[in-house]
């Protein structure tokens, strides 16, 4: 059982938890604190407070250390205790830690915290130091401090745990292929605090379009209300049509938010461009915004990647696009948010996750440009950059005709042709309902014949001349938000 661990001071101006008389406070030099549980008394009300600690509000988080067994150390040669066999005395053996047994509280979900400090400006060395304070420190990882691995290794057998990425799509991504790689017992399922500069993943699923300090005790709570959605992610697999070109690396071999090509791409390598050269200009979300729109602008003077169609070619599970038009820029989507908001395929209302009872029903491709007109529409402009989770949906029979929306598990990719930067911006800002539907797929072959700016969840490249293969990969657990109270008199 945790015993209490009382602290002197540090106590919010407030009542006594045992007595609820006001704690004076003397430059926070009065009263005691728990550590875990964060209960504030008086000091002569310490005698009256049963010893066992419940670990308070946040008692479905914590992992007390009462939960956590001493690690044994055990010889190179395996014997327990520090024992060395008789013919090997003499010689001194290396002692190697064993993993640490966890056993937490019954009927709780540990919360297993992996923090990119870089991420949103300062804010996310305030979010650690916090989520230490909230939490137990054994719980809250630094990811520039050894990566992933050492949090998912300590957590591996702990039943029913939880994981919280604080960070942008970029370090999601990085935590979902960690896992994989981890070899798990279990998934976790995975919630998100938004920290970058898009959060489109956090936007999809409820978590915001960013953090801007709001009470971390609240997100913990959202979190233990939320609920578990499964999420698609796809294998790219990309072929040089020669081998002795050089470009730039590819940055991810998963998708699992989007992949573009063309102008929406070409804006984002110049963005990485020059935040890789000058990293003090770009430390605020508001400045990459800004950085964002220069950008763009100079991309609408210059257009560089106009008539993509004399150098692209698409097919969907081996049925070829139409990329006739002025279409500057080809984006594939797995959810529905893209560029900090914009949802370029469309609305629907159906509830997020749907798609999963209907997927075995859908068509392999959808390429029929009446029959991609007839996914419902939602209403974006009252929703835009808040609450994405409505616009999603299955593939469902209405009049003799198969109806094709956006969902994160669906196990189909939406494909959206984009005419330039002053569409986007249209989109973005709600003038324009979505870009020109293509195409919903299970799988796509891109073919170019001249270098091209590519993008995988806001991580840019230059490509060579190649072809490129979309599949299914696997589905993943995440965790989504609950839905946000009405502010409505009668709500």
């Amino acid at each position: 059982v945790q015993a209490h661990v009382w602290v002197k001071g540090g106590c919010e101006p407030g009542k006594c938890g045992k007595c609820h008389k006001k704690i004076k406070s003397f430059q926070s030099l009065t009263g005691l604190h728990c550590v875990w549980c964060h209960l504030q008394i008086h000091e002569e009300c310490v005698v009256c407070v049963p010893p066992a600690c419940d670990c308070g509000a946040l008692r479905d988080h914590v992992l007390p250390p009462s939960a956590i067994y001493p690690v044994l150390l055990v010889t190179a040669a395996g014997e327990p205790g520090g024992q060395v066999p008789a013919q090997s005395r003499g010689a001194p053996r290396p002692l190697t830690p064993r993993t640490p047994q966890v056993s937490p509280v019954p009927d709780t979900h540990p919360l297993l915290v992996f923090v990119n400090p870089k991420s949103g400006g300062k804010q996310g060395e305030r979010v650690l130091r916090k989520f230490q304070y909230l939490l137990n420190p054994r719980q809250v990882y630094n990811l520039l401090q050894g990566g992933p691995s050492a949090g998912l290794s300590f957590f591996r057998d702990v039943p029913n745990f939880r994981i919280l990425v604080c960070g942008g799509d970029g370090t999601v991504g990085w935590i979902l292929d960690a896992i994989d790689k981890a070899n798990l017992p279990w998934r976790p399922p995975v919630a998100v605090l938004p920290l970058g500069t898009g959060n489109d993943l956090a936007r999809c699923l409820r978590w915001g379009g960013g953090y801007d300090g709001e009470n971390l005790v609240k997100i913990l709570k959202d979190i233990e209300g939320s609920s578990v959605v499964h999420m698609d992610r796809w294998h790219v697999q990309v072929l040089p049509e020669s081998p002795a070109e050089e470009g730039d690396p590819v940055p991810y071999e998963i998708i699992n938010n989007y992949f573009s090509i063309g102008v929406d791409a070409s804006i984002a390598h110049r963005f990485h461009v020059m935040r890789e050269k000058y990293p003090e200009k770009f430390n605020s979300r508001m400045k990459n915004k800004f950085w964002y729109l220069e950008f763009a602008t100079s991309e609408t003077i210059f257009a560089t990647c106009k008539k993509l169609k004399e150098c692209l070619s698409i097919e969907c599970c081996g049925t070829p696009l139409d990329l006739s038009g002025a279409l500057s820029g080809v984006a594939v989507l797995n959810i529905p948010s893209m560029h900090g908001g914009s949802n370029l395929w469309g609305e629907t209302k159906r509830p997020l996750g749907e798609g999963r009872l209907a997927s075995a029903t859908q068509p392999p491709a959808v390429t029929d440009a009446e029959t991609l007109k007839t996914c419902v529409q939602g209403a974006w402009g009252a929703t835009r950059g808040r609450d994405l989770s409505p616009l999603c949906s299955c593939v469902c029979v209405s009049q003799h005709r198969p109806r094709v929306s956006p969902d994160l598990s669906d196990q189909r990719l939406e494909v959206v042709g984009l005419e330039g930067v002053l569409e986007m911006g249209q989109i973005y800002t709600g003038l324009k309902s979505a870009g020109k539907r293509l195409a919903k797929c299970s799988e796509i072959t891109l073919r170019t014949l001249k270098p091209l700016p590519m993008q995988i969840d806001g991580e840019p490249w230059m490509q060579p001349p190649c072809t490129i293969r979309i599949t299914h990969k696997n589905q993943t657990p995440m965790l989504m938000a609950p839905p946000p109270r009405s502010s409505s008199f009668f709500g």
